[in-house]
């Protein structure tokens, strides 16, 4: 298997770097950069597996950072915040980033949410095509149609996405779908998941504010609904 390569865009240099160590031991190529526009670049020049990426930078914010790399790839992205930017982290999930770990943080956390992405990423699933109306999920392939056009989806998203698509008609609640799609490697706020519901529903949904698809049922959680189902 191919060493994976891992940019991290993070401006302490002390954690920048005890990252880089100890994710070069478990087996990953990482490069840094120290500064937004530095990440910009690098980004562009590496062409990496997966991006960890403060939101606080000099020169150029997370937040654009995420935007710039968002608008050219779907490449996993993990964010390293802070306790207090709670506002920033949904705003960079609303953006498309997979998962954030929050500062301060463990080394050994930190390596755990890189290997379940791309885990995530990586698996091979199984050959079944779920097609729902002019919805088409291709779990091998990893890719998502709306008629013939393409849907672009973060990773996180096409997890999502697949497991509730999977289970059509049952509820399930914020808890159970972090679990499902971070293999219950370490739980978020279960407000992540509204944030990824909603960049889907401006992806795949006709009129993302009367979803037919993925159906909000109040007070408990959410359910995917195909076109003959309930």
């Amino acid at each position: 298997m191919k060493m994976r390569k891992i940019l991290l865009v993070e401006d302490e240099r002390r954690i920048a770097r005890m990252v880089q160590a100890y994710l070069a031991r478990e087996g990953y190529r990482v490069e840094v950069a120290f500064d937004g526009e530095e990440g910009w670049s690098q980004f562009q020049a590496l062409a990496p597996d997966l991006v960890i990426l403060d939101l606080m930078l000099p020169r150029l914010h997370g937040l654009e950072l995420a935007r710039r790399i968002r608008s050219e790839s779907n490449v996993p992205i993990i964010m390293l915040t802070a306790r207090a930017e709670e506002a920033d982290r949904v705003a960079g999930l609303e953006m498309g980033a997979d998962d954030y770990v929050t500062k301060p943080f463990s080394l050994r956390e930190l390596a755990a949410r890189v290997r379940a992405v791309l885990r995530r990423v990586e698996g091979a699933g199984n050959r079944e095509v779920i097609e729902a109306g002019p919805l088409k999920i291709d779990l091998a392939a990893r890719e998502v149609y709306l008629g013939e056009k393409p849907v672009e989806l973060t990773p996180t998203e096409f997890d999502l996405l697949s497991f509730l698509a999977r289970h059509p008609g049952r509820v399930f609640t914020r808890r159970e779908l972090l679990e499902a799609i971070q293999e219950r490697a370490y739980a978020s706020l279960p407000r992540t998941i509204d944030s990824h519901i909603k960049n889907l529903r401006r992806k795949i949904e006709p009129e993302p504010t009367k979803p037919t698809f993925i159906l909000t049922v109040h007070g408990v959680g959410y359910k995917f609904r195909p076109e003959k189902g309930g």
